[in-house]
């Protein structure tokens, strides 16, 4: 397929018997009925597809049933409409379905389209001019106001030239879809083909997709593998966004396929049952009470809603509000779809509008600033947006949280985000993956850090500092692992707290002992120094002290921290003098009597008993003093 053809989506619209299929045939020349079903009956029952290549553009169409009973599949038909075609017969009119099929199209936020007086062989003129007056009257001051409006006939093929005259001109102006955004393709019909095993058609409405390219398959989070695409009836490489799509998918039954699933890039996205949204009602429908059942249509998707109302008990005819949606089944729903809600029963369309937060929490009454949020949301801002779901999380957002909420390309998450950075808004506790946390949390997390440090210094005044771990677990769940690091570290460097490998500290702080505990301290260096290597157990000492057993151990602790003592095993502390001078004896012995020592010898020269001469010697082996050597050590 050349780069130079746009593909445009056209879903036909309008009341059952004005024409649509015969129009679609008469300028595509396929007829979209598929079903023997509907070919008997005369009428659309699912969705029909047909494809025209006119002035540069590749039109794909979408013909959907006008009849009351398949109006699901009407909507099914309307995910990733780009322009409508609205079908009016010349004898008949503007009819009821004519105003819902048009009111469908403007709730999913269709903006632009063509009117097509069809059966105009069947009038005069002057009927042909009323019907035009009477329809421009209803569609003044709505998205098709300016739209062209050609009179046609299937039958005779008068117009039709004009009419894909019109098409092509307003198929310029619909911006084209990014094909490098994420793929995203709502599942309208599934299938088998034998020899080619399951296949799924529907529009692919944003990114491309190709044959070899895994997908993850939405609600059920199954990754495929693509086997082949087509597009406009061809086997093509790679379809894109805008095109009608038909995908053969590997491992997988065709059975376990079925409308209002969707395929998508794996691991961007998450199926959801609780969104949050802006929801119109038409002027027409009753109104809207709390907690209210509705039927929901979001791209192929139907399923059952509950309607939660956030500022209000109900909602009147022809006004807006910001509200929940409870659905009753898992969907794949982004940020900024367009949605339609039907009446329970009887199930005539009542409203629709757009999904602004698709990763909805259960509402509490402590959460105020909801519909706040919302709004901030519903204003699309991209800066606004981020800070205003940073603010919101506790615990940080994550990039994943990010993409599956927005729908944003990674490119414009982190520009966003350094935006945000710079200005001091949001703190990126995390490069990898990206990590954000409000500055407004970040602070709080420093300040509980900083407060918690000099509450430990308090309450344990013979301790240097805390432990990094028992500092972070103090801090409860509610504080991210990245978010404490990243916090203590700013501390660390603006040196309002100082660590010595795992304790922390505040800065500048020293252990500040009482006289009392001065003197036992200095009872402690004394029995230790007066023993040499001789030395006594440790329980004896602190048993003499003028402090109680727990100061008395913390004494004992800070002593072997600045290393005044030196523990050798459990049991056995040494004065660090002693030490040093069995080092100098060690050095003499080597000069004067050679480099090997046995364990007697070692014995004699010491003056201690083996109780003490052979955890020395192990100790002087772990500080590579000696090395053993069979019976004997080598001084070093």
């Amino acid at each position: 397929m050349g780069t130079s053809v746009k593909s445009v989506i056209v879903g036909t619209a309008g009341h059952i018997d004005h024409g649509k299929s015969s129009l679609v045939e008469a300028l595509t020349g396929t007829h979209p009925d598929r079903l023997e079903e509907e070919k008997r009956r005369g009428i659309t029952i699912d969705l029909g597809f047909a494809f025209l290549e006119e002035h540069g553009v590749r039109f794909g169409f979408v013909d959907v049933p006008g009849h009351e009973r398949f109006i699901s599949n009407m909507l099914a038909g309307a995910a990733g409409v780009d322009l409508v075609l609205l079908v009016i017969a010349a004898d008949e009119s503007i009819k009821p379905q004519t105003r819902e099929h048009f009111e469908i199209c403007r709730l999913l936020g269709v903006q632009r389209g063509v009117v097509a007086l069809s059966k105009s062989d069947l009038v005069d003129s002057d009927t042909a001019g009323l019907v035009r007056l009477e329809v421009e009257e209803y569609l003044r001051g709505s998205f098709l106001e300016n739209a062209p409006v050609v009179r046609v006939s299937a039958k005779t093929q008068a117009g039709l030239p004009e009419l894909k005259m019109a098409l092509s001109s307003v198929a310029r102006e619909v911006a084209g879809r990014d094909p490098a955004h994420y793929f995203r393709l709502p599942i309208d019909r599934a299938f088998a083909i034998k020899g080619f095993g399951a296949v799924v058609t529907g529009t692919l409405i944003s990114g491309s997709v190709a044959a070899g390219d895994e997908v993850e398959l939405f609600p059920l989070s199954q990754r495929l593998r693509v086997r082949g695409v087509q597009s406009a009836g061809q086997t093509q490489e790679r379809a894109v966004a805008g095109q009608r799509t038909a995908v053969n998918l590997a491992g997988v039954e065709h059975g376990a396929l079925g409308r209002g699933m969707a395929l998508a890039t794996p691991g961007k996205f998450q199926a959801t049952r609780r969104i949050d949204v802006r929801l119109e009602l038409l002027p027409s429908a009753p109104k809207l009470k709390q907690r209210s059942r509705v039927h929901f249509h979001g791209g192929t998707c139907e399923t059952i809603a509950e309607v939660h109302l956030y500022d209000r008990r109900e909602l009147p005819p022809g006004q807006s509000a910001l509200a929940q949606l409870r659905l009753q089944e898992e969907a794949l729903v982004l940020a900024r779809d367009r949605f339609i809600v039907r009446q329970f029963s009887p199930v005539t369309t009542m409203g629709g509008g757009v999904v602004l937060d698709p990763g909805a929490r259960r509402p509490t009454i402590r959460d105020s600033g909801r519909a706040e949020f919302l709004q901030i949301l519903e204003r699309g801002e991209p800066a606004e947006t981020l800070a205003a779901m940073t603010g919101r999380a506790v615990l940080g957002l994550r990039f994943e949280d990010i993409v599956a909420r927005t729908g944003w390309r990674e490119e414009e998450i982190r520009a966003t985000a350094k935006k945000l950075t710079d200005a001091g808004r949001v703190r990126s506790v995390s490069a990898e993956p990206l990590t954000l946390v409000s500055g407004k949390i970040f602070e709080e997390v420093q300040q509980k850090i900083a407060l918690r440090v000099e509450r430990f210094h308090k309450e344990n005044p013979l301790q240097p500092g805390i432990t990094r771990e028992d500092l972070r677990s103090s801090l409860g769940r509610r504080v991210r692992a990245e978010t404490f690091r990243s916090a203590l570290e700013e501390l660390l460097a603006q040196k309002k707290l100082e660590a010595a490998g795992e304790i922390v500290k505040r800065a500048g702080s020293t252990i500040s002992l009482g006289p009392v505990e001065a003197r036992a301290r200095d009872e402690i260096l004394t029995a230790f120094a007066a023993a040499g290597l001789a030395v006594p157990a440790v329980k004896e000492v602190l048993s003499k002290l003028p402090v109680e057993a727990e100061r008395a151990e913390k004494i004992l602790q800070i002593l072997l921290r600045d290393k005044s003592l030196v523990r050798v095993t459990p049991e056995l502390i040494f004065h660090r003098d002693a030490l040093a001078q069995l080092r100098d004896r060690l050095s003499v012995f080597k000069k004067t009597e050679g480099e090997r020592i046995s364990v007697p010898v070692f014995k004699a020269l010491t003056g201690i008993t083996r109780k003490y001469a052979i955890p020395l010697l192990e100790y002087l082996d772990r500080e590579r003093v000696t090395r053993r050597a069979g019976d004997e050590r080598v001084i070093l």
